[in-house]
């Protein structure tokens, strides 16, 4: 299938990690935590690890540990419609088309649940036709975008004309919790709001570029390592301290069974500075500085940082005779899922 736009959005509200920390220790919330954990979060907000601002769209954040579920839910409902609304128009855009031309919208989501799913409300905010094709995918955490990517490209082989987008959205501040766990105290330190919309079809257009080669490698007996669970009727998101390795051995895997084809740069999900410098030698030669620097200015948006990544890395580079670009994300499960994107003409290769 055939790229015709790629656009990102964030909310307005941007806290750089210092301001994070002024904001845990005006919180009350401080107090239910053992000095252990104060420490550890001082150290990560206000020390150097690969992060400098984030973004959240709770428009309470001065006191996000104390909102009741109901109330996080409903700023989930409403910063995930209003992102995704905004990555999206602005991705039809670029294509020169108007929402009412699109046939199917699939959306990726983990940050929280609603029934209908966001496609229902993005739909209705866009104006989208009665019969377009609605599809929301739960529950695959950080690496969802690829996967969704995926589903969009069995869309298309059924219906070769028809114009789909694909939406991968968080609202991670919706999922904020504090307790003395410290990879939950970490979730808390790395997380972000951001939403990248992509649209496709089965012929080429002015991006010149296709994706193909889809992969995924799940491993269900590290799923504890990385996942959510309830507590209090809120998401707690448990990161096991053996995630950089557990997403450099997947990685390695995909990465070992990519085919003869030529790789000219690595796009990677940029989980975290561990995770970046855990993935570093397994890709090497191929530089994640483009994962860098979107850690640095988002910190970790979930699902849609790989596309934030590639939107980033085609600022300065195209594939192209050299080779692809290799698309890598990994996420709850434990899964890794990757992808190639390449020239939409690649007899050179």
């Amino acid at each position: 299938m055939f790229l015709h736009a790629l656009a990102t959005a964030v909310p307005t509200a941007t806290y750089t990690q210092a301001g994070c920390w002024e904001i845990i220790a005006r919180s009350e919330a401080r107090h239910r935590l053992n000095r252990r954990s104060r420490l550890i979060l001082h150290s990560i907000l206000t020390g150097t690890h690969g992060i400098e601002t984030r973004h959240f769209a709770v428009p309470d954040i001065e006191h996000v540990f104390d909102l009741t579920s109901d109330q996080l839910n409903a700023a989930f409902r409403a910063g995930a419609t209003g992102l995704a609304a905004t990555a999206l128009i602005a991705a039809l855009a670029q294509a020169g088309i108007e929402p009412a031309g699109l046939d199917a919208l699939l959306i990726c989501t983990c940050t929280g649940y609603v029934c209908p799913g966001l496609t229902s409300y993005v739909s209705e905010r866009l104006g989208l036709k009665s019969d377009a094709f609605l599809q929301d995918l739960v529950g695959l955490g950080c690496g969802a975008a690829i996967p969704t990517l995926r589903a969009a490209s069995h869309v298309l082989a059924a219906n070769p004309g028809a114009t789909v987008a694909c939406v991968a959205v968080e609202i991670c501040s919706a999922a904020f919790y504090l307790d003395d766990d410290p990879g939950v105290l970490i979730s808390a330190c790395l997380f972000s709001d951001g939403a990248a919309a992509t649209v496709w079809r089965a012929t080429p257009g002015p991006a010149g570029l296709r994706a193909f080669d889809f992969h995924t490698l799940h491993l269900p007996a590290d799923r504890d390592k990385l996942r959510f669970d309830h507590r209090d009727g809120k998401l707690r998101n448990l990161l096991h301290r053996s995630v950089p390795e557990l997403a450099a051995g997947a990685v390695g895997r995909l990465w070992a069974e990519r085919g003869p084809r030529p790789v000219a740069q690595v796009v990677a999900h940029p989980g975290g500075r561990d995770v970046l410098e855990a993935l570093a030698p397994v890709v090497a030669p191929h530089s994640l500085d483009a994962s860098a620097r979107i850690l640095s200015r988002c910190g970790n948006m979930s699902s849609p940082s790989v596309l934030f990544a590639l939107e980033e890395t085609l600022r300065t580079s195209r594939p192209g005779p050299a080779g692809d670009f290799w698309l890598v994300s990994f996420g709850a499960g434990f899964t890794a899922h990757s992808c190639r994107i390449g020239p939409s003409h690649d007899q050179a290769l």
